[in-house]
């Protein structure tokens, strides 16, 4: 089956983008006259681009809808408005093999009780869907809406003026979403989010309409030197944050208590999917967990290497690996065990090819968080 495209892959095709295949999508990795580097920093210091419309989106109306999805989802949506998003997890259910287990992690969009937004990731939209779908009481529909919808992500210090620029609004709460016509009179839904750590937003338009809202930003982002971005440095990125990648820190064997995920969890909430099934592993405490590995010397750990303890014991496993654009070393997430007793600052290594690579443990972020910064004053 051939991969599927983005609405804006005319664009990518022009820019001389990389393409690699991802949850069925071709997508950009990076773009001609600069690559990864380039990109990765012009987040970090100004302002970067992103399509990121390989990501599901799919709606929950009815009445009832926000509750059916707070009975489902591991967050709890009332601790949010209408106006709000949230980042929950979608577990296998109690009574399932590999209950607690995460199907996917996405964002949830609160328009008001009857009416909900999802955007889980590429490769299990449909697993997601499908099982909403499977338990939707009367009256609440389950909508499929990638094909018309587009997600365009702004990243950066410099994202704010940027999307001033354009005339959408960047005087947003962390976390908190508007609907509101462009430039260009195209209805554009703007959320204060994103996964790189840097102040951001995330914004969804009509797909036949986000090749205008693509050349929008980038022509008005020219003053702030904005690059388009592809899905090389959005790793690198989230990598530096410590922020899960479904299918390396999160999957159906890797639950949220392993990940340190339990903050998306609501514990308190009379049920969810997958919920006895946590509440028994955090209180038993998880036999693994995640934790950051930097590099002191040179070689990057890769995902799959094992983590060696002082003895030559195998204590883990790398689940992500990249060379940090920021720091100039190399970076990995990892599940280790927490029989070893290892914590922050502990000196392991991990297997390169037999050869013992020294790595030091580390809690990420990495690198400064900036996703809650107050606006820059020039954009007040």
């Amino acid at each position: 089956m051939s991969p599927l495209i983005s609405p804006l892959h005319d664009r990518h095709e022009a820019a001389g983008a990389k393409f690699a295949d991802f949850g069925g999508w071709s997508m950009p990795i990076e773009y001609a006259g600069g690559g990864v580097l380039a990109e990765h920093t012009a987040v970090r210091e100004g302002v970067g681009l992103f399509d990121v419309s390989h990501l599901g989106t799919a709606t929950v109306r009815g009445p009832g809808a926000a509750e059916y999805v707070n009975a489902c989802l591991t967050n709890d949506l009332a601790r949010i408005g209408p106006g709000q998003a949230q980042y929950t997890l979608c577990c296998v259910p109690d009574g399932e093999p590999g209950a607690g287990g995460v199907v996917d992690d996405l964002i949830v969009y609160l328009h008001g009780p009857d009416d909900v937004l999802l955007v889980p990731n590429a490769a299990n939209a449909a697993a997601v869907l499908a099982r909403l779908t499977a338990g939707a009481p009367a009256g609440v529909s389950v909508t499929d809406r990638h094909t018309e919808v587009a997600v365009l992500a702004l990243q950066g210090p410099r994202s704010a003026e940027v999307l001033a620029a354009v005339g959408l609004p960047g005087e947003l709460d962390y976390m908190a979403f508007a609907e509101t016509p462009g430039s260009a009179g195209d209805e554009v839904t703007v959320c204060r989010t994103g996964y790189t750590g840097e102040h951001g937003y995330e914004l969804l338009v009509a797909a036949d309409r986000a090749g205008r809202l693509w050349d929008a930003l980038l022509a008005a982002g020219g003053p702030e030197q904005i690059r388009p971005c592809g899905l090389g440095a959005r790793d690198t990125l989230r990598t530096e944050m410590g922020y899960p990648l479904h299918g390396h820190e999160l999957s159906l064997d890797i639950t949220p208590n392993q990940a340190r995920s339990g903050w998306a969890v609501g514990w308190q909430k009379s049920g969810f999917w997958g919920r006895e099934a946590l509440v028994a592993e955090k209180v038993a405490g998880p036999a693994r967990q995640l934790w950051g590995l930097q590099a002191p010397g040179r070689g990057i750990p890769r995902p799959g290497m094992s983590v060696l303890a002082a003895d030559g014991a195998v204590v883990g496993e790398v689940t992500s690996g990249t060379f940090s654009p920021t720091l100039r070393t190399g970076i990995a997430l990892a599940l280790l065990d927490t029989a070893a007793g290892l914590g922050e600052g502990a000196e392991v290594a991990v297997d390169v090819r037999g050869r013992p690579q020294p790595v030091v443990v580390r809690r990420p972020p990495f690198v400064p968080s900036h996703t809650k910064d107050p606006l820059p004053p020039a954009t007040r």
